[in-house]
């Protein structure tokens, strides 16, 4: 035993480096790991072109009611941006579940925001316009819900199963059908607001009317200085009137015509989302209810 001893302990001082008791290799060490990097999913690529789609839709708003070029030129950038930052996305590796969001949010608040004036612009169809934003929010927001709820860890809101729905599938993963139905359906709006300046007068009921009396029907109207309802510039009377035959009429007919078929088929897309996220959550909710024991069977 002494002499395997000795052959140890010179076998340690050959080699420099003194031999540690088993268990004791690890004491007092620390296992160096390659720094991470840091990243900023705010400023990634496909995230600041999302910022700059949300400044060119307020800088649309802000001309909205007066300069329909200006506001459909703003408008438009914004909604092509849309495709841009998809593209962002994939080239650069930098899709992300903030974007995603954001890109939907930016989405459903600038077509809210443009049906809400044509809802002011045509109040005849107010009902209408109202209808179809709450049909918007309400399908995509219960398709998200479902999608987060429901799906996989980290699936995206266009990643939909074709046993789940045809058409949602093949509105969501072809991108070219997802561009076109988008884009033909905001082209749609933009043609409507264009014909609010274009039509001579949108709503006739608001235009002052001589009675015998040679007094006028509305009280509030401008030839009536008993009232100033409508006196003021931004008066529904005053903000039709500097509407009225702004600009020519045919090319947002044209606009409108074509773009009617496949806006028609977007909100036909919309409540099958609606009905098809609807189900899917009723369905975990089945399921959760199953394994709780519920419904509890009577005695």
């Amino acid at each position: 035993m002494n002499g395997i001893k000795a052959r140890k302990q010179n076998g340690e001082a050959m080699s420099g480096t003194p031999r540690k008791p088993n268990g004791y290799a690890n004491l007092g060490e620390k296992v160096m790991s390659p720094p991470e990097q840091s990243e900023n999913v705010f400023l990634f690529y496909p995230n600041v072109i999302g910022y700059s789609r949300i400044v060119l839709a307020l800088a649309s708003l802000y001309y909205m009611p007066l300069h329909p070029r200006t506001c459909s030129l703003l408008y438009s950038v914004s909604c092509l941006l849309d495709a841009l930052d998809g593209l962002a996305a994939r080239q650069f590796n930098q899709s992300t579940r903030f974007g995603a969001v954001l890109d939907m949010v930016t989405d459903r608040c600038t077509t809210s925001c443009l049906l809400v004036f044509l809802s002011s612009a045509f109040p005849r169809w107010a009902l209408l316009f109202q209808g179809l934003i709450s049909l918007d929010f309400a399908s995509h927001y219960m398709h998200m819900y479902a999608t987060l709820t429901m799906g996989d860890s980290g699936q995206s809101h266009k990643k939909i199963d074709q046993s789940r729905s045809r058409l949602l599938h093949l509105y969501y993963n072809n991108r070219t059908v997802l561009f076109i139905f988008c884009a033909m359906n905001e082209l749609f709006f933009i043609a409507i607001y264009l014909l609010s300046f274009s039509s001579p007068m949108l709503t006739p009921s608001l235009l002052p009317t001589e009675n015998k009396a040679g007094s006028t029907s509305q009280p509030g109207s401008p030839s009536n200085p008993s009232s100033m309802i409508f006196a003021t510039p931004g008066s529904a009377w005053a903000m039709e009137l500097a509407r009225a035959n702004k600009m020519d009429s045919f090319w947002p007919w044209v606009l409108a015509g074509v773009s009617l078929p496949v806006m028609a088929g977007k909100q036909i897309l919309n409540v099958v989302q609606l009905i098809k996220a609807s189900k899917w959550i009723a369905e975990g909710d089945i399921r959760a209810r199953r394994a709780q024991g519920l419904p509890k069977k009577k005695r």
